[in-house]
């Protein structure tokens, strides 16, 4: 089990300036095109800064500059000579060593000290000795090895891993090998690039408290804003080749800059409108839903949406899931199955209905078969036993690492969405084909590129661009945000908002989780149960990981889940959030009517009016229907439902 109270940060041993870091008039470039000109800042011991902006902006240039290892076209960057700087390497060479040696070859100043250690006591020099073992203690060197043991641990390593080759393990778990290295070096200055990418939920917990007790420097670009709200009190946005400095965590830079476009819009006045008519909405849910935490949680959601709107107009990416060509209930059902690979048993047991409305989230352990129980529902593996009951008419949107992998790398992205994209783009318009790429970043010439000149982030961009084509009644999530940056994060939070098929998911992203789950379920130790709490109760319930949890905590999912109340509660939470996405939608259609008009482009503004009336329209539908159901759900409490009153 993981020990959230191992929490080990680096031992300081000698002062650093309070300006520890500091750019002047810095411009960098890579290729033709300058990245940014002119830029000034400075970073202040013990910051921690978030660094973020766009894919392609500098981000991880800035990085590769910041520690020496790409030079500047003009300014400079100063830094004390002596300040001590760890970064994580995102790709780990194989090799023969054990891990935890390579762990600990972070720490290149215990590395020193032992090696003098060793040359003292073959020369038996008794005085030179006593002095190296001093400076030993004075790095907590006697420490070290159980301190990477500790940090491995939290990063999901077993005891067993410790001694095993580096080569022995696969690109991601080398990665975390990485990590591991760079939290053990007691590091002046840190420089974290995407550190949750190969991480499950529970090790970004742990990760996540390690940094908050990190008594040093930290600059880290991240996309999970969860994670990043939790760590940084400061932020670098990089934009328009210009750096400018925020105050605050994440959602506060995301809402100081929604009110800068807000302004620059001259929208300011409508934003305020519509702020104050969906807090009115919420008040009136707030009266008649259940008063539980994860009710709660998606009120906060739903008040955040309408202000943060702005802060993704510009964003290259909106796309929407399409109604399914047919919805069937149940979508899928398993009786008595179980699974496992290698002939292993991971999950057994597992009786449980998959409905059109049923929204889960996966939390469990690392290892313990969340992904190995997506692949199951998916049909990619068989049951060890058990049956699997799919519906005739089930169609699955299966996004998971390996979906990316069998893209053909020779091939491009309209090629694929002809070929995997469903009847939909198979034949016909190359302009719908086009269209479609288009909402995934891939405009123009882009669509035509081979796939082996993609990154990791462009090609999950295609990987959903196909699920999303495929029109699914099931939609079967695995890590998809991995790669994936925080606007297209968004895009995608916003399309599941107002999808009505099923949804299963497993992601480290809490954000995602809170917005788009009504359910979550454990799967650990062999089983699968609901988890009635959440996501805090969740870090609690890992805390206290290896004691019995409470039957008030989980419970089996029935096989019947889909009763009546149950498919109300379900039907409420759709009702409120198609109406939150509607009404960001409204919003952004608000914002182009107003370009329009400026521009006089009459024909687009009738359309445009056009649009914004039925999304009054459907919003006014959507409540009446809201305030119906939250009725009959009161009602189906008591006993009785007021559809059988009629």
């Amino acid at each position: 089990m993981f020990d959230f109270n191992a929490v080990d940060s680096p031992v300081f041993s000698r002062e650093i300036p309070v300006g520890m870091l500091s750019a002047h008039d810095l411009s960098l470039r890579r290729g033709p095109e300058p990245l940014f000109v002119d830029v000034n800042f400075t970073v202040f011991r013990g910051n921690k800064v978030g660094l973020t902006g766009a894919n392609g902006v500098g981000k991880s240039s800035l990085l590769a500059a910041l520690r020496g290892e790409l030079r500047s076209d003009s300014g400079d960057i100063e830094r004390p000579t002596f300040l001590k700087i760890a970064h994580l390497d995102q790709e780990i060479a194989a090799s023969s060593q054990a891990a935890i040696e390579y762990v600990l070859d972070g720490d290149s100043e215990l590395r020193r000290i032992l090696a003098c250690i060793k040359d003292a006591e073959k020369l038996e020099e008794s005085i030179e000795l006593a002095e190296h073992h001093a400076n030993l203690l004075s790095v907590d060197g006697y420490r070290a090895r159980a301190r990477a043991a500790a940090i491995m641990h939290g990063l999901g390593f077993k005891t067993a891993d410790h001694e095993r080759r580096v080569a022995e393990f696969s690109g991601g778990w080398r990665v975390r090998i990485g990590l591991a290295r760079a939290l053990c070096s007691r590091a002046d200055l840190l420089l974290l690039d995407e550190p949750t990418n190969h991480l499950d939920l529970d090790a970004v917990i742990w990760l996540e408290q390690w940094l908050q007790e990190f008594s040093g420097t930290l600059i880290m670009i991240s996309h999970d804003r969860e994670f990043l709200d939790s760590i940084i009190e400061r932020v670098l946005h990089i934009e328009n080749r210009g750096i400018r400095a925020y105050s605050g965590n994440y959602s506060q830079f995301e809402q100081k800059r929604a009110e800068e476009l807000a302004l620059q819009q001259t929208l300011q006045t409508k934003q305020i409108r519509r702020v104050a008519e969906i807090s009115a909405f919420v008040e009136r849910f707030r009266a008649k839903a259940s008063k539980s935490r994860q009710a709660q949680s998606r009120l906060k959601m739903l008040q955040r949406m309408e202000r943060i709107v702005p802060a993704h107009v510009d964003s290259p990416f909106e796309f929407a899931f399409k109604q399914p060509i047919k919805t069937p209930r149940p979508l899928l059902s398993l009786e008595k199955a179980a699974c496992g690979y290698d002939r292993k048993t991971v999950v057994s047991d597992i009786s449980l209905t998959i409905g059109p409305l049923d929204r889960i989230a996966l939390l469990g352990p690392n290892g313990a078969g969340k992904s190995t129980f997506t692949k199951l529902l998916a049909g990619e593996v068989e049951a060890q036993s058990g049956t699997r009951i799919p519906a005739p008419d089930l169609c699955i949107g299966y996004f998971a690492q390996q979906q990316m992998e069998q893209l053909r790398p020779e091939s491009h992205a309209f090629w694929h969405l002809r070929t995997l994209g469903g009847s939909d783009y198979a034949s016909g318009d190359e302009q719908r084909v086009r269209d479609h790429l288009g909402q995934f970043g891939f405009q123009g010439d882009r669509a035509f590129e081979p796939i082996h000149r993609f990154s990791g982030g462009e090609k999950a961009r295609l990987t959903l661009a196909l699920v999303v084509a495929r029109r699914p009644n099931l939609l079967l999530l695995d890590e998809p945000t991995n790669h994936l940056d925080i606007d297209m994060r968004h895009a995608l939070n916003v399309a599941l908002q107002s999808f009505v098929g099923g949804l299963v998911l497993v992601s480290h992203d809490r954000h995602l989780i809170k917005s788009v789950a009504d359910t979550l379920w454990l799967v650990a130790d062999g089983n699968i149960s609901v988890f009635d709490g959440d996501l805090d109760d969740y870090q609690q319930w890992l805390k206290l990981r290896g004691k019995k949890p409470t039957m008030s905590a989980v419970r089996k999912p029935s096989a019947n889940l889909p009763d009546t109340l149950s498919i109300l509660r379900r039907e409420f939470i759709r009702i409120e959030k198609r109406i939150a996405s509607i009404s960001a939608d409204r919003t952004r259609t608000e914002t182009e009517l107003l370009s329009s008009l400026n521009s006089g482009k009459i024909a687009e503004c009738v359309k445009l009016k056009e649009k914004h009336a039925r999304a009054s329209r459907d919003i006014a539908s959507l409540e009446a229907r809201w305030l119906e159901v939250g009725t009959d759900i009161e009602l189906a409490e008591s006993g009785m439902c007021a559809t059988d009153l009629k």
